[in-house]
């Protein structure tokens, strides 16, 4: 029977990912508390993940919000997997070098294409200048 703890984070993540049958969490208790392992199907790691880890990080507060209550120190692990099911980290990869020579016709352009792109050029660059001022 699943604990609290692994319901919780359960039902969290099978809102967020497409494939909520494959989502599995296994809890192990160690000296530095509750380390919850996280399974998914590995299109949807990305989505458990977030945009620079928000979303996991949300799923955390949340988990130490609960250790709050239930007295414990919880650790999320997201186990990353490839389609076979083994860690991604022990996955080798062959690459072949499969470049291919194509000869490309570029469209000619009259002068008031010409002048047109190159203001566009121009405009755009003054904007991505503008970007680049902004501290977020």
């Amino acid at each position: 029977m699943a604990t609290i703890d692994q319901q919780f984070v359960e039902y969290i993540v099978k809102t967020l990912v497409n494939n909520p049958d494959k989502v599995a969490v296994e809890r192990k208790i160690d000296e530095k508390g509750v380390l919850l392992s996280l399974t998914v199907d590995p299109e949807d790691v990305g989505r458990v993940i977030g945009k620079r880890g928000v979303t996991a990080q949300a799923i955390r507060v949340l988990l130490r919000a609960l250790g709050t209550k239930q007295d414990a120190r919880y650790n999320l692990k997201i186990v990353n997997t490839d389609e076979e099911g083994a860690p991604r980290a022990e996955k080798k990869e062959v690459v072949e070098d499969a470049t291919e020579e194509v000869e490309v016709e570029e469209p000619e352009e009259s002068e008031g294409e010409e002048e047109v792109s190159s203001e566009l050029a121009e405009k755009t660059r003054a904007e991505l200048a503008d970007l680049d001022d902004l501290d977020i």
